[in-house]
């Protein structure tokens, strides 16, 4: 089998990150197939506008993955599919280690099983907790000060443990803030509830809420708002792709850092929005939430370096447009 048509399972390639990836990974010639449970995924995202299969689905039945293992030649997986909401994990925590934990448990066992030993995986920059220092590398302490944080330093673990034990290689990304959407417009942000600081900017510019939320005007930074760093959705996905094939290449385990090396304050997100829609966008100044470090930026130097990878769109007025052209097509 040609490395150039590998077959690639895809979890979680319904979502936002996710599809991203499907279609980067089509477009690089590959062949992929998706599973995805819905529960946040978007059939028609993968039916209809990337066209590749779907199987409905979850990462923690593991009849449906050997069934899968052993009916398709599945090179590697990409795996995504994992709860990523900050706030109701602090409320929910099981629901976070069931899925994310054991779901990627039951996930690696069947890839063992299968004899599939390459997986690249979606972790978070949240297993650094509170920075110590900014940009923070790869070799920052981790503190993880969510479940959800703690899921993905958990998983991290076992991919360790995993490549010991059975030689299992992988890939883990820790992503700083995935933002924008695919710049043609045919795949974009839409999560229920949306927390993401660029949609709800957006959503408000379209008249879905009344005024966007600004948690904190005093912090120490130049205009008194946190300041995140932001990376496109599109070259998240072209990561990945680098990722998979340095794998396929025989590469052995690494964790890499993903963000654009720079970081934009609230109130710089906000006026670019402004400018981008030609729209008034009604800001409130709130007390700031508990647990928000004023800066979070990440050194990409590693995967710059390592995987040649080289972000396309590093500016935020791109990020933002491309995001503005996603929402008026799904919201307008």
């Amino acid at each position: 089998m040609s490395q150039a048509k590998a077959t690639i399972l895809v979890t979680g390639g319904a979502g936002y990150i996710g599809s991203h990836a499907v279609l980067a990974l089509k477009r690089a010639g590959y062949e992929v197939v998706v599973l995805d449970n819905l529960v946040y995924g978007h059939r028609e995202l993968v039916e209809d506008v990337i066209k590749v299969e779907l199987i409905v689905g979850d990462v923690s039945d593991r009849s449906i993955l050997d069934q899968l293992f052993s009916t398709r030649e599945i090179a590697a997986v990409m795996h995504f599919a994992a709860y990523i909401a900050v706030g109701e994990s602090v409320t929910e925590p099981g629901k976070y280690y069931r899925n994310n934990v054991n779901g990627t448990l039951t996930l690696l066992e069947a890839m063992v099983a299968a004899e599939v030993k390459k997986l690249v995986f979606s972790s978070t920059c949240a297993i650094y907790g509170m920075p110590k220092q900014v940009p923070m590398t790869e070799e920052h302490p981790q503190d993880p000060m969510s479940p959800y944080a703690a899921s993905k330093w958990m998983v991290e673990r076992m991919l360790g443990d995993f490549e010991q034990a059975y030689d299992l290689k992988s890939v883990a990304f820790r992503y700083f803030n995935a933002s924008g959407a695919n710049p043609e417009g045919l795949l974009g942000e839409d999560h229920n509830p949306e927390t993401h600081l660029i949609p709800l900017v957006l959503l408000t510019a379209l008249g879905k809420r009344e005024s966007i939320s600004i948690f904190g005007s005093d912090y120490p930074t130049p205009d008194g708002t946190c300041i995140r760093d932001y990376i496109h959705v599109s070259d998240l996905a072209d990561a990945h792709v680098l990722g998979l094939e340095y794998l396929l290449k025989g590469g052995t385990r690494e964790v890499f850092n993903l963000g654009n090396g720079n970081g934009f304050s609230v109130k710089q997100v906000i006026e670019t929005a402004r400018a981008v829609t030609g729209r008034e966008i009604k800001a409130v100044e709130r007390d700031r939430r508990a647990g928000d470090p004023p800066v979070l930026i990440g050194s990409s130097d590693k995967v710059r370096q390592t995987l040649g990878w080289h972000p396309q769109y590093p500016d935020l007025n791109d990020i933002i447009s491309h995001a503005w052209q996603w929402h008026q097509k799904r919201h307008g």
